[in-house]
C-alpha cells in the first residue's frame, strides 16, 4: 500500500515496469518493427497480403504527396474514414512519420455528425472510401479541410484483383453512391507518383499528441481525447508485457472490430503490428457468409472481439466446425462478456475468452484477466504502471466490497479533451485519478468488477451513445414535444435504444425512424419508441431516465 497525493491508500500493479525511455515516438518504435520483420505479413485483407517492407515503401510514397504536395506538417489533423481494409495501416504510418495527428472517423457518420467532428478536430484533410465520398461531399465545404482524398476498396491490392474488386463493388453491388468532391485526389494516382522528393520524416517525442480520438459526452457533444505518443507507447507496452510468453512474431490475429475504434486501434494497428504478427482486416463482419469464409481458410491463433460478434459466430453452424487447434488468445473487451458466451465459446474452440476493460480516455485498456487466472464476470487486474480505485461521491476511497466509482491514474491516461479543459476538469479527481463514469467494486483477491454504470451512456456492441445527441434529434422532429432516451437489455447486442416520447398528434412511428436514420449512425437509432403523456421528471423539471430504466 502506498501513499496518494491526498493521503488516500490505493492498491497498485508492478510499477515501473515499462521502459517508455526506450522510443521517444510511436513512428519510432514502428520503424524498429518494420526492420526486424521486413518480410512478414502485417496485414491481409481479401486474400491479399501487405508485408512490413510493402507497407513501408507505400507508406513514404504517401507521405512525401502529403509533405510536398498537399503541405501536410507535424501537428495537422488529419481524418481517415474507412473501415477495415490496407489504406488505413499505411495511411495510419504515412501520417505518423511526418508527426501528422490521425483523426479516426466512424465512416458510417452522417453528415451532421461528420461535419461536427472535422469542425471540432480542425482537421485540414480526410481519407475516404469512395462508398462514403457523399457523405464528405455533404459536408466538406462547411469545414476547414482543405485536401481530399478518395480510394476505392481495392486500391492497394495487385491490378487484376484491384480493377475485378472495384468494379464490383461499384458497377455490380452498386456501393458507391454518386458523389463530385471538386478537387479531390485519388489515393491510387499518389501511389503511382515516383517523382517525388522522400518526405522529410519529423522526429517525435512523448509528449506530441498521435491521435485524437472520439467519443460520446454526456452533454451529447462528442469529445476529442488527446492521445498522446506517450499514451499510446505505454499502453502497447503494458499490453505486451501482459501477453510476453504467449504472443510471437508470426502468429496470426483476425481482426473484425474496426480500426477506427480505440480497442482495435491499439490492439492491431499498434500491439500485434509492433510483436511482428499478422492482422487479417475483416471489412465488414456483418457480411456473416464473407466472414466465415475469412475463418475457414486462415489458420488463426489470436482472435479479438466483442461479445456481440462471439454470439454472432457461436449461431454459425460453419463457424463451430472450423479447426481452432491454434486457437490460443481470444480477447474481449468493448463490452460486458456474458457467462453464457464465455462458456459456450470454451467449449466451441477450448479456448478461454480473456476479458478486459478500458476506454477511449484510457487509450484503452486499464485492467485485464490474465490468461493464468480468468474469472469470468470480472475485468481482472490492472495492468503495470496502472492504479485503479474505488471511489464515493466525495471522492474518498472506498474498502474491498464497496461499490463506488472506479477511477484510474497510469501512464496511458489522455491527456484531456480536445479544446475542453472543463470537461478535462470533471473527470478528474483530486487524487488525479481518471473518473470512469463506470460504478465498480475491488474484491478481496484484488480484481475489479463492473456492476453498473453512473453516467446515462448506453453501450450498444462496444459503441457509445449519449442520450442528449438521440433526444436532441427526435425533439428536433415537428411532432414531437419531449423525448427521453435510455438503454434497455438486449441479447445480442448488450443494450439497445429506446425513446420515451410526448406528441399531441399520431406520429408516424417508421416516418420517426427515417427522421433518426438521416441524422444519426444506425447504431444510435433507437430500437423502441414509447408515447406518453408525460415523462417523469424532478422537482425542477430535469427528465429522470433512470425512472424510465
Amino acid at each position: 500500500m502506498t501513499k496518494g497525493p491526498n493521503h488516500v491508500e490505493f492498491s497498485n500493479a508492478p510499477a515501473n515496469a515499462i521502459d517508455l525511455d526506450r522510443y521517444a515516438s510511436v513512428a519510432d518504435l514502428f520503424e524498429e518493427s518494420i526492420d526486424r520483420f521486413s518480410d512478414q505479413v502485417a496485414f491481409s485483407n481479401f486474400g491479399v497480403d501487405l508485408t512490413y517492407r510493402a507497407l513501408s515503401d507505400k507508406a513514404d510514397r504517401v507521405a512525401a504527396w502529403l509533405q510536398h504536395e498537399a503541405g501536410i506538417k507535424a501537428g495537422d489533423k488529419f481524418a481517415l474514414m474507412l473501415p477495415n481494409c490496407l489504406q488505413y495501416p499505411v495511411f495510419a504510418v504515412a501520417l505518423m512519420r511526418l508527426g501528422a495527428v490521425l483523426v479516426n472517423v466512424n465512416p458510417l457518420y452522417t453528415p451532421r455528425e461528420l461535419t461536427h467532428q472535422l469542425n471540432d478536430s480542425e482537421a485540414v484533410g480526410i481519407l475516404v472510401l469512395a462508398n462514403m465520398a457523399n457523405t464528405v461531399e455533404a459536408c466538406v465545404a462547411e469545414t476547414a479541410v482543405r485536401t481530399v482524398v478518395v480510394t476505392e476498396l481495392a486500391d492497394i491490392m495487385p491490378t487484376p484483383k484491384r480493377l475485378f474488386m472495384n468494379f464490383a463493388v461499384k458497377h455490380i453491388k452498386k456501393m458507391v453512391p454518386a458523389y463530385t468532391l471538386s478537387g479531390h485526389h485519388r489515393l491510387i494516382d499518389i501511389l503511382k507518383r515516383q517523382d517525388l522528393a522522400p518526405a522529410i520524416r519529423h522526429q517525435g517525442h512523448h509528449d506530441d499528441v498521435l491521435a485524437l480520438q472520439y467519443t460520446g459526452g454526456t452533454t451529447g457533444v462528442s469529445k476529442g481525447a488527446v492521445l498522446t505518443n506517450r499514451n499510446i507507447l505505454a499502453n502497447m507496452m503494458q499490453i505486451d508485457l501482459l501477453f510476453d510468453g504467449y504472443v510471437r512474431a508470426g502468429m496470426t490475429a483476425i481482426a473484425p472490430l474496426p480500426l477506427y475504434h480505440v480497442f482495435s486501434f491499439v490492439g492491431h494497428m499498434m500491439w500485434l503490428f509492433k510483436c511482428g504478427c499478422t492482422s487479417v482486416l475483416v471489412t465488414n463482419p456483418r457480411d456473416m457468409p464473407t466472414f466465415l469464409k475469412v475463418l475457414e481458410r486462415t489458420p488463426f491463433d489470436i482472435f479479438i472481439g466483442l461479445n456481440t460478434l462471439f454470439v454472432g459466430l457461436l449461431k454459425q453452424p460453419r463457424f463451430r466446425q472450423l479447426d481452432f487447434s491454434r486457437l490460443m488468445l481470444t480477447v474481449s473487451g468493448g463490452m460486458a462478456l456474458t457467462s453464457a458466451a464465455a462458456a459456450e465459446w470454451k467449449a466451441v474452440t477450448d479456448c478461454d475468452i480473456c476479458e478486459g476493460y478500458g476506454l477511449t480516455e484510457t487509450s484503452p485498456v486499464v485492467t485485464v484477466n490474465p490468461l493464468e487466472g480468468i474469472q469470468i464476470g470480472t475485468i481482472g487486474l490492472p495492468l503495470a504502471d496502472t492504479e485503479c480505485v474505488i471511489l464515493d461521491e466525495d471522492g474518498q476511497l472506498l474498502p474491498a466490497g464497496a461499490v463506488g466509482e472506479l477511477a484510474v491514474k497510469g501512464p496511458q491516461v489522455m491527456r484531456g479533451y480536445w479544446k475542453r479543459p472543463e470537461a478535462t476538469a470533471d473527470v478528474m479527481s483530486p487524487s488525479g485519478h481518471f473518473k470512469s463514469g463506470d460504478m465498480g467494486m475491488l474484491m478481496d483477491d484484488g480484481y475489479f468488477k463492473i456492476v453498473d454504470r453512473k453516467k446515462d451512456m448506453i453501450l450498444v456492441s462496444g459503441f457509445n451513445v449519449y442520450p442528449n445527441e438521440v433526444e436532441d434529434v427526435l425533439a428536433s422532429h415537428p411532432d414531437i414535444i419531449e423525448a427521453a432516451v435510455v438503454g434497455v437489455p438486449d441479447d445480442a447486442q448488450g443494450e439497445s435504444v429506446k425513446a420515451f416520447l410526448v406528441s399531441e398528434k399520431d406520429v408516424d412511428v417508421e416516418a420517426l425512424n427515417d427522421w433518426c436514420r438521416e441524422r444519426l449512425t444506425a447504431y444510435k437509432v433507437p430500437r423502441a419508441f414509447e408515447f406518453r403523456d408525460e415523462l417523469p421528471k424532478t422537482n425542477v423539471g430535469k427528465v429522470l431516465r433512470r425512472a424510465l430504466r
